[in-house]
């Protein structure tokens, strides 16, 4: 039979044979024992089959899973002096914090384990909210600054949680949503589970903050909200149930009571008249609860006073319900008494863990999935030892200059393409320069004002070269507007190569992007001097004879040739002259311009860029470079712990589905 299946079977033969009136007294003592030794050996193996489902969420609470997704769990909520320590008291055995006013300041996890051979131990861990000094005793730092208190006397409870919550919230009277874990090992302790939060306050008392009772209010939604947790709420029988602000709280988020139980305390300080009514709540005729309500009572201050120890006050607990008119029902439906009450809570955390195991599997297994995709995004950062980093930084420079030269080759490295955009600019030069093939139709005009000593019919060359020489020089400053375009263009994508291989490390992005804009700029000066002296050689107006006839002939619809030369200048109008040989300017400058600027501010740049990159590696502060922005750190470290405790999980729940 499966462990399942022995817990089902057990808790349907597992109630407590309880005395159902005052004459059961009048048993004999071996029928008590009898009794007591079959529920002992049915409590035993109850135990035992439950022990695991709550140890496997205790691993993956330990591991810090509950940080990723919501894990069954009981939390123990009630209204200020409600009785809520002394439950703990009782099911744990040991003292917890009293006073008035706020004694729970921190949620505290308790976690009770039934160990045979060992008389009584606890262990107390929480994780300061930051480094501070190692705190007296016998605290020890664990991982991620934890602290861990390991003693053997009960009566150090107290003292240890007071001064946990005093470092975690503030002395004083402070909250803190940071969770505290006691852990107790004994033989006389029930196997069991749960986490203990502040009590909720009206009225601020002295030294308290105004809000203070809505800061309460929030860490408790914060935990009982959560569909994974039974809320276990503590009610004195002495109050208007109606009115606590627990149940309240726990109606809010559980409507229908589904995952609800509510302890019913101080049943000794109810008033005479009222116990029906009391019954009535029991008996769930009032604010119905799925999981039911239980009556216990626990030690009263007087009882404490007089160090009425808890086996003793567990046996006082039974004799008042035994002897009770009203109570003594309850007995019989295991509805009263701490035994009942862990027995019942240790069932309901085992079924509610059974029922979230599937659940949880497919959670863990889904955010695995997130993480290692989100690690993707984050590069496995640079190793700590030094001949490691080397080669990392080495392998991230050679990655850059591989992206960079694939860049100037006309590669498509990211989503946009450096050379269309090129491409686009180019044409819109070839564009201006086909408008700027204006009709020299003004020609003779520009003749007669230049005209010099010759006579009517004799051509002036100085004419043609000055007409020409003002047009082209009127495309010099689109020319360095294209340059200066395309060093815009450039620099944005080898930015976007930076980005993608350097985004994590600002020192070596910084002297990247202080290269790229110092080896661009001395670049765009030698363009700048090279488009200077395209434009000095267009000053002296040349192209090859046989080039000029071609152009011509095509302008002119007639045929010239070498041949008609002497002749040339009485067939040829002035202006089809002018307009042949600008035609040869803009042919050449159409595709010059574009190879010169690619030149100097894409290959050239490209090569220097890479000369410069590789340069690092001499004489290098390898860790200055490689000194990663402290979000991506922080991110990659997160995800690396997610991943950590998600496997953990995983392997933990693989035994169980």
């Amino acid at each position: 039979m499966s462990s399942s299946g022995r817990i089902n079977k057990m808790r349907i033969s597992g109630s407590f044979s309880s005395p159902s009136s005052a004459h059961d007294d009048e048993d004999s003592d071996s029928s008590q024992n009898e009794s007591h030794n079959m529920t002992g050996e049915l409590h035993s193996h109850l135990e035992e089959n439950m022990r695991p489902y709550i140890d496997l969420i205790d691993t993956l609470r330990s591991v810090g899973i509950h940080k990723d997704l919501a894990l069954p769990t009981i939390v123990v909520i009630g209204d200020q002096s409600s009785g809520k320590s002394s439950v703990l008291e009782a099911l744990s055995g040991v003292a917890f914090p009293r006073g008035s006013g706020i004694v729970t300041r921190c949620p505290l996890e308790l976690r009770l384990k039934t160990v045979t051979g060992v008389n009584w131990k606890a262990v107390l861990t929480y994780r300061p909210v930051k480094a501070s000094k190692q705190a007296r005793g016998q605290a020890t730092p664990l991982t991620h600054n934890e602290k861990k208190f390991e003693f053997e006397d009960p009566s150090l409870v107290e003292r240890h949680v007071a001064a946990a919550q005093d470092e975690l919230a503030g002395k004083g009277v402070g909250i803190s949503d940071e969770l505290i874990t006691l852990e107790v090992m004994s033989p006389d302790v029930c196997n069991l589970t749960l986490i203990d939060l502040p009590g909720i306050a009206r009225v601020p008392l002295k030294g308290q903050p105004e809000d203070i009772g809505e800061q309460i209010k929030s860490l408790i939604i914060k935990f009982i909200a959560k569909q994974e947790t039974i809320n276990l709420v503590v009610v004195p029988c002495n109050t208007d149930i109606a009115t606590t602000e627990a149940l309240k709280m726990a109606q809010e988020v559980d409507p229908k009571g589904i995952r609800t139980v509510a302890i019913l305390t101080k049943p000794d300080l109810i008033d005479k008249g009222t116990e029906k009514s009391v019954l009535e709540i029991v008996h769930d005729k009032v604010i119905p609860l799925r999981k039911g309500y239980i009556m216990v009572k626990c030690r009263g201050q007087q009882q404490i006073d007089d160090d009425i120890p808890l086996e003793e006050a567990a046996q006082m607990e039974r004799d008042f319900f035994q002897n009770h008119d009203y109570f003594r029902c309850l007995l019989k439906k295991d509805k009263a008494t701490i035994k009942c009450l862990s027995i019942k809570l240790a069932q309901e955390l085992v079924d509610h863990i059974k029922k979230s195991l599937p659940q949880l599997d497919d959670q863990i297994k889904k955010q695995l999935w997130d993480v290692k995709d989100k690690l993707k995004e984050c590069d496995g950062g640079p190793p700590q030892d030094p001949k490691g980093a080397k080669q990392f930084l080495t392998q991230t420079l050679k990655r850059f200059n591989d992206q960079i030269n694939s860049l100037s080759s006309g590669e498509l490295i990211l989503e946009k393409n450096l050379f269309a955009q090129l491409r686009a600019e180019f044409k819109k030069w070839n564009d201006h320069l086909n408008r700027s093939k204006i009709s020299f139709s003004n020609s003779k005009a520009v003749s007669q004002e230049n005209r010099g000593r010759e006579l009517p019919g004799f051509s002036n060359y100085k004419v043609f070269e000055t007409a020409l020489q003002e047009h082209v020089a009127k495309l010099e400053e689109p020319a360095n507007d294209l340059l200066s375009d395309m060093k815009d263009i450039t620099i944005k994508h080898l930015l976007d190569v930076v980005n993608h291989c350097f985004r994590n490390y600002p020192a070596l992005k910084n002297i990247t992007v202080s290269k790229i804009n110092n080896i661009l700029s001395s670049q765009q000066e030698k363009a700048e001097q090279r488009i200077s002296e395209q434009f000095k050689m267009e000053n002296l107006i040349y192209t090859q004879d046989t080039m000029f006839l071609k152009i011509l002939s095509e302008i002119t619809n007639e045929q010239f040739s070498e041949e008609q030369l002497p002749m040339f200048d009485k067939k040829c109008k002035y202006s089809h002259m002018l307009e042949a040989h600008y035609e040869i300017v803009v042919q050449r400058m159409s595709d010059q311009l574009p190879m010169i600027i690619s030149l100097f501010m894409l290959k050239e740049t490209a090569d220097l860029l890479s000369t410069d990159i590789l340069g690092l590696l001499d004489g290098a502060n390898v860790s200055e470079l490689l000194f990663e922005d402290s979000d991506v750190s922080k991110r990659r470290k997160d995800l690396l712990a997610r991943l950590d405790r998600l496997t953990v999980a995983q392997a933990a729940l693989a035994e169980f589905i």
